[in-house]
């Protein structure tokens, strides 16, 4: 199932039943598991380590140097989990000597022409659109849906369970759980479809909509407004996370 018309490096490791096109290029230093399936014009250069059972369509890079000048050719991966779907001409670079490795998870789906910089962490079942780049170090959480054409700056964190609107330029985190758009991003409500589809209980919804309403609506600094909600709101695992995310945010949340 590997064409003739393809190249892999005698020293890389290609688990079973691989389907590999033609003109597919694979460097030195990668391993792929078991199940994958490269279409034609797919790079995996070194570095790149992958799973099993992803599909990855014509056109794709993996595992390219970073795009950051401070880069001094570390050994660095770009790490890939399993049942991911790789869009054509996604670029997914590998990581610098800030975090050592470029993780994409498990069961997520990268459209068009996406980008991925050095170092990002993109977690679990998450949908990132045709064109959105991502840039150095940006986290995404577990189930977060990115639209197309959105751009993240460097050290941002999106957090789970979000939608993003498409068009949308951030340069702050995202908080979990709600819908971001406008120009300049804003929070736009909580992502009830979103939340309701993943099956959430209507009191943790509940829960999670009137923890943001203490912190969008309410006055005073937002360590007040965060202590108002572990007062007045149940404690559940969902308004931990909000606690935590505002609390630990690095570049500071969108309003």
């Amino acid at each position: 199932m590997i064409s003739p018309l393809a190249y892999i490096h005698p020293e890389a490791v290609i688990g079973e039943n691989c389907e590999i096109g033609p003109f597919c290029y694979i460097d030195k230093n990668v391993v792929i598991g078991n199940n994958n399936k490269l279409m034609n014009g797919v790079t995996l250069l070194y570095g790149t380590r992958m799973g099993n059972g992803n599909t990855v369509f014509p056109g794709a890079v993996i595992g390219a140097v970073p795009q950051d000048l401070k880069f001094q050719g570390e050994e660095t991966t770009a790490e890939i989990g399993d049942n991911n779907t790789i869009r054509e001409n996604v670029t997914i670079n590998r990581g610098t000597a800030a975090k050592g490795k470029t993780v994409v998870g498990n069961n997520n789906l990268l459209m068009e022409g996406m980008h991925a910089g050095h170092d990002v962490i993109i977690n679990n079942y998450c949908i990132i659109g045709n064109q959105t780049k991502l840039a150095g170090e940006v986290i995404v959480d577990d189930c977060a849906i990115v639209s197309s054409t959105t751009l993240v700056h460097q050290f941002c964190r999106i957090g789970g369970y979000v939608m993003v609107g498409g068009g949308t330029r951030t340069s702050q985190d995202i908080p979990p759980f709600i819908i971001a758009g406008r120009e300049p991003v804003a929070y736009c409500g909580l992502n009830i479809v979103g939340l309701r589809r993943r099956g959430f209980a209507p009191e943790v919804i509940d829960n999670i909509h009137n923890a943001y309403r203490i912190i969008y609506n309410e006055k005073g600094l937002m360590k007040e407004r965060l202590q108002k909600v572990r007062e007045e709101v149940p404690q559940c695992k969902e308004v931990d996370y909000i606690i935590s995310f505002f609390e630990s945010s690095q570049r500071g949340v969108i309003k």
